[in-house]
C-alpha cells in the first residue's frame, strides 16, 4: 500500500467513523475489513495508554482510567464497535482486546488460560462501563501480591 492508498484509506475511516454508520467504499470493501480497520484504530489508542497504565503502582485503576479516557476521546469510534460487537470480524479481536485489559490491570496473568483472561478483561470493562467514575474500586477487585 502506497501513501496515497493511506490516505484514501485513513480519509474512508474517518468518514465512517463521523457518520456514524458503516458504509462500504472503494477503499474498503466489506463490512468485516471495515470493522477490523476500525478496531485496529481503536487498539492503536488503547493499547499505549494501557500499557504505560500497567506501570503504576495501582495498576487496576490506572488502566481503568486510561481505558476510559481512551473511550472520552473515540467516542464515536468506540460507539460503532459496541453495535456491531457481535459481528464475525471481532469475534477474534475483542477477547483479545479483554486478554491484555486483564493482564495490564492485574487481574489476570499470562499462564492463565486465554478464556479466563478474557473473562476478566470483559467482566472489567463492563463495571468501568457501568458504574461511576470511582476513584477507588472495590476491596474484592484490587489483586493481591
Amino acid at each position: 500500500m502506497g501513501w496515497a492508498d493511506y490516505y484514501r484509506r485513513r480519509d474512508a475511516l474517518n468518514s465512517v467513523i463521523e457518520r456514524g454508520e458503516l458504509a462500504v467504499t472503494d477503499e474498503i470493501t466489506s463490512t468485516g475489513e471495515l470493522l477490523q480497520a476500525l478496531h485496529h484504530r481503536w487498539s492503536l489508542r488503547l493499547a499505549g495508554r494501557v500499557e504505560l497504565a500497567s506501570l503504576a503502582e495501582n495498576q487496576l485503576a490506572a488502566v481503568g482510567a486510561a481505558w476510559r479516557e481512551a473511550v472520552a476521546e473515540n467516542v464515536d469510534l468506540r460507539r460503532l464497535l459496541d453495535e456491531h460487537a457481535d459481528h464475525p470480524a471481532l469475534r477474534e479481536v475483542t477477547p483479545a482486546e479483554q486478554r491484555m485489559i486483564a493482564t495490564a490491570a492485574g487481574l489476570a496473568d499470562p499462564q492463565d488460560g486465554a478464556d479466563e483472561q478474557a473473562a476478566a478483561g470483559a467482566a472489567f470493562v463492563a463495571m468501568l462501563r457501568s458504574g461511576p467514575r470511582r476513584r477507588r474500586f472495590p476491596r474484592r477487585l484490587v489483586p493481591s501480591g
